[in-house]
């Protein structure tokens, strides 16, 4: 690990927008006007705020955009509750990047590229939706499944409606879903497990999965069925890393620490772990 990645350093929220009731979109950047520092899509940063506390969260924003990093923070806690309450031009401390990230230049290069998530789940996962979207002649086709509790929570619902959705993408489909019916809400109606199983993919897909643990189980297990393999599935588990360097033991449960060997693994990698996982 580069000793850069254990430096804070100052950052500045330009931006800050509502996505959601319960979830705001930071925008960030240096106090020389330029990204914080270089990151892979699923990698993560450790944003303090002094005197209230620190927490990891992963950089929603795609290494491609040059200009600033992005964050998905969903109102759940004392330091989410006040960066909250923060406003634009405020400063923040931020370091990293921490973790592994996808493999987006090896494993999934070349591959149809089958995308889960729920809720909040989406925000580490479209890191890797736009930039492969940003070099989109390195993979194949490219399915989005994304559903949330009611429409007011679908996070970044105007960029998959107008870039995601455009008329100008290849070969990318979205799926969206909500839990209930609801008026003004005419697509699709039903959970995310069961809305995969009902799409009925080709099993040649490389999948991203990224969302509550019970939508994680039962997604896993409908893949399964449908016969996609472990070895083709990956997902992120940054929930679990606390200081992002090896040394709290939070993260730790048997010979794995998602800090340092994750925070994105293979199914199968997963599955040789204990049952604490």
């Amino acid at each position: 690990m580069n000793a850069e990645t254990l430096i804070p350093k100052i950052g500045v929220v330009t931006e800050i927008r509502i996505d959601t009731p319960d979830i705001k979109n930071f925008r960030v950047v240096g106090t020389d006007g330029k990204k914080p520092f270089v990151h892979k899509p699923g990698q993560c940063a450790m944003i303090s705020l002094p005197g209230i506390g620190e927490g990891m969260f992963s950089i929603t924003s795609s290494p491609t955009n040059t200009e600033y990093m992005e964050f998905e923070i969903k109102k759940c806690g004392c330091l989410t509750s006040w960066l909250h309450k923060i406003e634009a031009g405020q400063e923040i401390t931020v370091r990293g990047p921490y973790g592994n990230g996808f493999p987006v230049d090896d494993a999934f290069a070349g591959r149809d590229l089958l995308i889960i998530a729920g809720g909040v789940g989406l925000a580490p996962v479209r890191s890797v939706i736009n930039y492969c979207r940003h070099f989109r002649d390195r993979y194949g086709k490219i399915d989005i499944v994304y559903g949330s509790r009611t429409k007011e929570d679908l996070a970044f619902y105007e960029e998959i409606l107008h870039e995601w959705m455009g008329p100008e993408e290849k070969d990318v489909h979205v799926h969206l879903t909500i839990d209930r019916e609801e008026e003004g809400w005419d697509g699709h109606v039903g959970f995310v497990p069961n809305y995969v199983k009902e799409l009925a993919f080709d099993t040649d897909k490389t999948v991203i999965m990224c969302g509550p643990p019970i939508m994680i189980k039962f997604t896993l297990a409908g893949l399964k069925e449908l016969g996609f393999d472990e070895k083709q599935i990956y997902t992120t588990m940054e929930l679990r890393m606390k200081c992002g360097v090896g040394k709290c033991g939070r993260c730790n449960i048997g010979a794995k620490y998602v800090c340092k060997d994750g925070p994105v693994f293979r199914m199968d990698e997963l599955s040789e772990l204990p049952d604490e996982y």
